[in-house]
């Protein structure tokens, strides 16, 4: 029952997340050079929610030898990864000069959607996870889904 606590409250979070990144580039104008800094206000303001974290834990130090040097390792490629996609999400969002500004309801089912299906199809073939039947037809009709959002934008 706490594991599916978690799972809402992160989907919460990662929502809050996706809107809110929209909500921000909804006030700036697609002429703009880079959105940058409001990623940086994004990367540092999930920071100051991760030290507090640490603060409150009791924890009064930090040591280094807690997890393995791996875990940091592909930590630091998974920042490496939100980051990027961060920076590329501000800019979605901002818009391009003589584009139609796409739609929350588009980009972000496809991104979520995409990082789905990208997530399931590595964690079947490189780590040996498995699937049913019943789960592999879910992966198609979220596939079919997206092929929806993609060609027809509204």
């Amino acid at each position: 029952m706490k594991s599916l606590l978690f799972v809402l409250l992160i989907t919460l979070c990662y929502s809050g997340y996706n809107l809110l990144i929209k909500v921000s580039m909804s006030h700036a104008e697609s002429t703009i050079t880079s959105p940058i800094l409001a990623t940086i206000c994004l990367q540092v303001s999930a920071l100051m929610v991760s030290i507090a974290y640490l603060l409150t834990t009791g924890r009064t130090s930090v040591s280094i030898p807690d997890l393995p040097f791996g875990a940091y390792a592909w930590a630091i490629g998974a920042g490496i990864c939100i980051g990027i996609a961060e920076i590329l999400y501000f800019y979605l969002f901002r818009g391009f000069e003589g584009e139609t500004l796409i739609q929350a309801s588009t980009a972000i089912p496809m991104v979520i959607g995409g990082t789905i299906l990208i997530t399931i199809l590595v964690s079947v073939f490189l780590f040996r996870e498995s699937l049913s039947h019943a789960q592999w037809f879910g992966v198609a009709l979220a596939f079919v889904g997206m092929a929806v959002l993609a060609f027809n934008p509204g």
